[in-house]
């Protein structure tokens, strides 16, 4: 099949759908009934539709309220408990310690199974979180909760961390309502119990902070990976459990802090990992690193009717021992009180934290501007975007739970389902196979070989205007679309994602010390600013832009060689600059 020139016209996640892309969405819309059965058999007590069957017209006239209990019926339609599902263990990776797979080690303890929740900050829609409580069930144990706080890697700003700790109350609070202990550990040379976080973390916490204000990137990451190690090693042995469960990540980072774990974890504890983030895990879709959208999308496609399915609850657990009891609640408002990094950057009041905000987000996406999506999706003036990216990043809601709820609707939404569809699924899940297989993802030396060797032949071509990094982040450019892109970006921690590759590129354009200090600087604003920072989608997008990842040569130019250039005509023929501009007027500091 001939490709379209412009498939990798990819805007920030994605873009149009090409042939390919239309056949795996006409699988979804023709084989939805095949999907509710293939669901409905994990549950043999009852024969309720996983989807929702209602049209259009049903979805924008029911209440959010309604249309929740809806999604949570879904569930207990799915199977009673996870118990009762029939899980796929080509979901899980075995790390470490005894046995193949947990579930075949008989000599699971009697202090339970511990899932340490990282980057999937939920409880249902959760299948590492459905992993755990099925081990715990099975071998009639307790099921326990921990969280290792990580602020300085884990939200640049205030902003960020704001908003991951509104998340995590809820989290704490949904555990405490299933009998299912939350254990808070904050990195530091000793686990901070629950009862400890009331009483002096800010003594501590502002101690490792300053330390690590002391030390290079190196020394830091050597840091982190030991305090995460010992809390969550440490509480593993303070509980006497006999499994620990992870959810994936495929960052650096994180994946050191997995490395540094089974170093240091007992051999006699086996230590799973579950893509919990994924519709087909990273490990299952490809072997190696794709080249573009249309290469993985056969993969994605081949394996989606086994993974593309419902979620079972996590239930009220109610296998425990004489030493589970609940922690004391943690002192949320102490936590984000003491919080010793960048407070310059201040929360924002357009996104709600939480899962039930990230889901109400998803109905009113659905019932108000899905029908929007096709035709103004790269139209910056125009509100058509689902809006959900902070709730993804954070892992608060599931991208397989929003792909779910597009697909049981599809038929009534066409090209623009058919096209969130691609995006939610087909790209962002090309962007966690580049991070996964790409060392150097957020460097010049990730990219391909023809990409690098352009930008480098013209690394020091004449950049005219340049301009600093103080002068891009202040919006101080001749450029008003830009500035206004940045402004938004700054303000409301969120940029349009047309305007991200534009953005992206023109950092390029600008950056005298050429593209790897371009890619730095395009990092550093995203991950400072913006709520979805410090994700594969970000850092992608920064790639595409600068390095032409998942994307062709096209005519050699100054500075750009033969990456894809875009230029301000360009967006004034595709929308009203005038109108985007107006918006965000406000001069920076």
């Amino acid at each position: 099949m001939k490709i379209n020139r412009n498939e990798s016209n990819i805007h920030w996640n994605c873009i149009s759908c090409l042939t390919s892309s239309w056949a795996l969405c006409d699988y979804f819309r023709d084989n939805n009934n095949n999907i509710n059965n293939n669901n409905n058999n994990n549950n043999n007590n009852n024969n309720n539709s996983t989807f929702m069957k209602s049209n259009k017209m049903a979805i924008l006239t029911k209440t959010v309220h309604e249309w929740l209990e809806d999604v949570h019926n879904k569930r207990l339609s799915t199977a009673s408990s996870a118990e009762n599902f029939k899980f796929h263990k080509s979901r899980i990776r075995h790390l470490s310690g005894p046995g193949t797979f947990p579930e075949k080690d008989d000599a699971l303890g009697q202090g339970g199974v511990l899932y340490w929740m990282s980057r999937d900050q939920r409880v249902q829609d959760n299948w590492a979180f459905i992993y755990a409580q099925r081990l715990a069930i099975k071998f009639k144990v307790p099921l326990q909760v921990c969280f290792c706080l990580v602020p300085a890697y884990q939200a640049d700003t205030l902003r960020q961390f704001a908003f991951m700790i509104g998340g995590l109350t809820e989290v704490e609070q949904e555990c405490r309502s299933l009998n299912i202990p939350f254990h808070l550990l904050i990195t530091s040379n000793q686990i901070d119990r629950p009862e400890d976080v009331s009483s002096g973390c800010k003594h501590r916490w502002s101690d490792e902070n300053a330390r690590f204000n002391q030390t290079d990137q190196v020394e830091k990451n050597f840091l982190y990976e030991t305090y995460v190690a010992k809390s969550v090693v440490g509480l593993a042995k303070l509980l006497n459990v006999g499994c620990l469960v992870t959810d994936f990540c495929p960052l650096r980072a994180p994946r050191s802090w997995i490395k540094k774990i089974i170093d240091e974890l007992p051999n006699n504890i086996p230590f799973c990992e579950v893509d919990a983030h994924n519709i087909v895990p990273v490990w299952c879709g490809s072997e190696k690193r794709e080249y573009s959208a249309r290469t993985i999308r056969s993969k994605l496609f081949e394996q989606s009717p086994k993974f593309l399915t419902d979620f079972p609850p996590i239930i009220k657990h109610t296998c425990s021992s004489e030493t589970t009891v609940l922690p004391p609640p943690v002192n949320w408002e102490l936590i984000l009180s003491n919080y010793v990094g960048d407070k310059s950057v201040k929360p924002v009041d357009w996104a709600v934290p939480g899962t039930r905000a990230g889901l109400e987000v998803l109905y009113e996406f659905i019932g108000k501007r899905l029908k929007k999506f096709d035709p103004h999706r790269n139209d910056p003036a125009h509100p058509a975007l689902s809006g959900l990216s902070p709730w993804l990043h954070f892992g608060q809601i599931a991208p397989q739970r929003a792909v779910l709820e597009v697909v049981a609707v599809q038929k009534h939404f066409g090209r623009s389902a058919d096209i969130f569809i691609e995006e939610c699924f087909n790209r962002r899940e090309l962007a966690e196979n580049f991070c996964f297989h790409t060392h150097s993802y957020d460097s010049i030396k990730g990219a391909l070989d023809w990409a690098r060797e352009s930008l480098m032949t013209h690394s020091t071509d004449k950049r005219d205007p340049a301009y600093s990094k103080t002068q891009m982040e202040t919006a101080q450019t001749n450029d008003d679309l830009w500035n206004a892109a940045q402004r938004q970006l700054v303000l409301k921690g969120k940029m349009h994602w047309f305007l991200r590759q534009y953005w992206a590129k023109k950092i390029l354009e600008w950056c005298a010390e050429g593209p790897e200090s371009a890619i730095q600087i395009a990092i550093y604003l995203n991950d400072r600013y913006s709520l979805d920072g410090t994700d594969p989608n970000g850092y992608v997008g920064i790639m595409w832009a600068i390095c032409g990842v998942h994307d062709q040569g096209w005519p050699e130019r100054p500075i750009f060689g033969k990456i894809r250039y875009m230029n301000y005509k360009g967006c004034l023929r595709k929308f009203s600059v005038p109108t985007f501009v107006s918006r965000y007027p406000e001069k920076l500091g």
